[in-house]
């Protein structure tokens, strides 16, 4: 099956064809890509890639609803339009990617594969939040969790690396990029997470604070008459290393200003770390310790410093990090110091292969 995968992400369109073995056919990344109605990169993409068999969509946030890969109709379109303000910078994107390519392949099968079904597995102590029981199960609210095509493909990745089961592993999934989140998989599945009810909790990341005090923001609203919408931008948009440093927000160029003196820069590289240190170790009181952890992402794939912070100050975990080997680390690697209890390993992120699994499972089911 020639599979076309279409990743919407928040800003960009990463489109790939995958042969009947997974192999790559033809990819692209579209940046900046306008979303509904902007149908040119596609129609140029599909017109020099060949035949295609079926389509696989990353999809950020499933609901309460799919807990699974579902095939792509028009019930599942609007629940997904019903729940976008959930995921506002990704469900959107991702339901316009749906349109666009339905529009130019009429008729051909269509998966919707869910970032959050691989943390349904979350137990109800790590799901449930600790407010009124009505309002649970009156609006669904629970921890959901994200980066779940990622994070299945990391653990299982990962595990192949050290050449053992995945479900005999006590794995911490560390995906940093733009956004980013943990995972604590332990028999295969996800027992616990850092993102929640949306995309905002957890780890400082490029525009998002991560987690904060429900108090501030209450505070920010009744007594800094911060207007709601401002809110909501500042937090999706303007904050994370973002508003710290005064930079992109891009990790590569505040660890370059920090280096060069800047004190903005340096306090926000110190918070980044901090909280990633701090959720890592959260993480395997999950899994109940760590035989593994997987830095996957674009931060966690290529940022020697990150890597090299966070096995200097999880040494009491096990971890240890050989600092030529963190170095040298191209695609899949383990940069495990000799010795160390824990062992610790770089995975390409390959969401591409995990949809083309769950697209096969289900169109073979």
């Amino acid at each position: 099956m020639r599979l076309l995968v279409v990743n919407a992400g928040s800003s960009s369109l990463k489109l790939s064809l995958l042969d009947d073995d997974g192999g790559p056919v033809a990819g692209t990344t579209v940046e900046n890509w306008l979303g509904e109605g902007h149908l040119e990169p596609l129609v140029e993409f599909l017109a020099h890639c060949g035949p295609v068999d079926a389509v696989g969509h990353r999809v950020v946030h499933g609901g309460p609803r799919h807990t699974g890969p579902a095939e792509v109709d028009d019930m599942l379109v609007a629940h997904l339009w019903s729940i976008s303000h959930l995921a506002p910078l990704h469900n959107p994107r991702s339901l316009a990617g749906i349109r666009a390519v339905g529009e130019l392949l009429p008729g051909t099968p269509a998966v919707a594969c869910f970032d959050t079904a691989f943390h349904v597995t979350l137990p109800a102590a790590a799901a449930t939040y600790a407010v009124p029981r009505e309002w649970n199960e009156r609006w669904g609210l629970r921890r959901y969790g994200f980066h779940g095509l990622s994070h299945a493909w990391a653990a299982r990745r990962g595990a192949e690396l050290v050449g053992r089961p995945v479900e005999e592993l006590r794995i911490v999934s560390c995906h940093l990029g733009a956004g980013a989140s943990l995972a604590a998989v332990r028999g295969g599945v996800s027992v616990d997470t850092t993102m929640g009810f949306t995309p905002l909790a957890g780890l400082v990341m490029n525009t998002r604070p991560g987690t904060l005090d429900p108090g501030l923001l209450l505070w920010l609203l009744e007594h800094g008459s911060v207007p709601i919408a401002e809110l909501g931008d500042v937090l999706e948009h303007h904050a994370g290393l973002k508003g710290l440093s005064g930079t992109s927000g891009d990790l590569r160029e505040v660890l370059a200003r920090r280096d060069d003196g800047d004190a903005d820069c340096a306090l926000a590289a110190d918070v980044y770390l901090h909280r990633l240190v701090r959720e890592i170790a959260a993480m395997t009181a999950a899994t109940g310790g760590l035989d593994l952890l997987v830095m996957t992402g674009g931060v966690g794939e290529h940022s020697v410093p990150v890597r090299a912070g966070v096995g200097a100050a999880l040494g009491h975990l096990g971890l240890g990090v050989d600092p030529g080997r963190n170095a040298a680390a191209a695609g899949d690697a383990d940069i495990s110091a000799d010795g160390a209890a824990a062992r610790t390993v770089v995975v390409t992120s390959r969401e591409d292969l995990e949809i083309r699994r769950q697209v096969l499972e289900l169109l073979d089911g």
